[in-house]
């Protein structure tokens, strides 16, 4: 097992870059990329960096000079050709070639596009256009990289002693989080870190404690390369960029109404069983459960992203009631901001009613919280948004408010097509 800690104090750049491959990625990225390659390979996008704690001043803790050097790198990354042989042969969600021959073909001479960066006040401006399938695949590499230079930043001005016992302290803190879910019962839960993550050392280590602590109970983690490296199951369905990039090119109401729906309808074509997941909330479960085609009440389960989980959870229950289905045979995964508390609440008043499972994130692969003065490397909300498409802006709703994103005209546009009333606000905590 590596010594983080040493690892830390003596790394050189060339050892550890903060992404390492083109596969040091979320595993949904992988299967909406190559929905995307399929279906919309055209469309032109934008994503931007967004970090919504403005508190955390970016652009006065870590280098430029230093950011650009692992952009650039990572732009130097493509597919080593046992990479290509995991994704080509192995099996993921039971199924064998889960990635087409097509797709592969361009994703072994694939490398990824160009970036723009500049300082606007204390924060950085990171932007990426250009084809969807490729850019697309920026969004995970750049959080880690922002989050991990953060950190490092920090890092830098710790003596040796002082890192080692950063690490002792918050190792043993996870180490008492999983004693805390080793005493749940029926537990299933996989690593959803990558995006946020303190570093990819760490996110590694935090991977092991769980598959030796909680043992089948951790049933995989969302990053391709650690998953390949440890032989676990890779996790990830879809998330939020799909039905925000296909409501953009709609090209009037009627059709923006559908969009979340088509992007489900693609999704279909392409796959079964526990890939069959629907993520509701793009613009308000409520309103998309209840306008929803009765096709999709016998997909397999709903993943829980924002606002109140245990809400929507009680939402879906009598969504598919009411259209004949049987709540018990269908599965909900949680995945907004979760801790052990929350893990162990939510699974004690579902686990009877419906097939639970958790997506845990910031806080298994970055909660550093009260182990430095000042906090310094608390989690802070950073995302990596799609926020143009062909020319047209992106909009996001949620089930939260704090985490809408879209110009005001258009979140106003978009609330009375789906429906939207008033919406209750909560914290956004990473």
């Amino acid at each position: 097992m590596v010594d983080i800690a040493t690892r830390v104090w003596t790394h050189k750049w060339k050892i550890d870059p903060i992404v390492r491959s083109l596969i040091d990625t979320d595993f949904y990225k992988l299967l909406m990329c190559q929905s995307v390659f399929r279906n919309r390979p055209d469309t032109q996008v934008q994503f931007s960096l967004i970090n919504r704690t403005t508190s955390v001043p970016l652009a006065d803790l870590i280098d430029e000079g230093e950011l650009r050097e692992q952009l650039d790198h990572v732009r130097s990354l493509s597919l080593s050709r046992g990479e290509s042989t995991w994704l080509r042969g192995n099996t993921f969600y039971g199924k064998r070639q889960m990635f087409r021959p097509d797709f592969m073909e361009w994703f072994e001479t694939l490398r990824l596009p160009a970036y723009h960066l500049e300082r606007v006040g204390d924060q950085y401006e990171l932007t990426f256009e250009g084809s969807w399938p490729e850019v697309m695949l920026w969004e995970i590499p750049a959080l880690s990289i922002l989050m991990e230079l953060r950190g490092r930043a920090l890092l830098h001005t710790m003596k040796r002693f002082e890192i080692q016992v950063l690490y002792a302290r918050a190792m043993t803190k996870l180490w008492e989080k999983i004693e805390v879910l080793q005493r749940v019962e029926n537990l299933r839960i996989a690593d959803f870190g990558t995006r946020r993550r303190h570093s990819h050392l760490w996110q590694d280590w935090a991977v092991q404690a769980m598959c030796e602590g909680l043992g089948e109970r951790f049933v995989g983690t969302s990053n391709c390369m650690i998953a390949k490296r440890h032989d676990l199951e890779a996790i990830g369905t879809n998330a939020h960029e799909l039905p925000m990039v296909y409501a953009a090119l709609a090209q009037d109401d009627e059709e923006l109404a559908q969009a979340p729906y088509q992007v489900l309808a693609d999704w279909h074509e392409e796959h079964d069983g526990n890939l069959r997941i629907i993520l509701p909330d793009t613009y308000g479960t409520e309103g998309f459960l209840a306008k929803a085609p009765d096709w999709l009440a016998g997909w397999t389960g709903i993943r829980i992203d924002s606002g109140d989980p245990a809400g929507a959870a009680e939402i879906a229950i009598q969504w598919w009631k009411d259209r004949g289905e049987d709540p018990s045979q269908k599965l909900v995964i949680f995945s907004d901001g979760l801790d052990v508390e929350k893990i162990a609440e939510l699974q004690t008043r579902f686990q009877d009613r419906v097939r639970v499972s958790f997506g845990w994130g910031t806080l298994l692969t970055n909660d550093f919280r009260g182990l430095t003065p000042g906090d310094q490397l608390a989690p802070f909300s950073l995302v990596c948004k799609a926020v143009a498409a062909n020319g047209r802006p992106t909009v996001k709703l949620s089930d939260n408010p704090s985490k809408a994103m879209g110009p005001a005209d258009q979140v106003a546009r978009y609330k009375r097509v789906f429906g939207v009333g008033a919406q209750q606000p909560y914290e956004v905590l990473v």
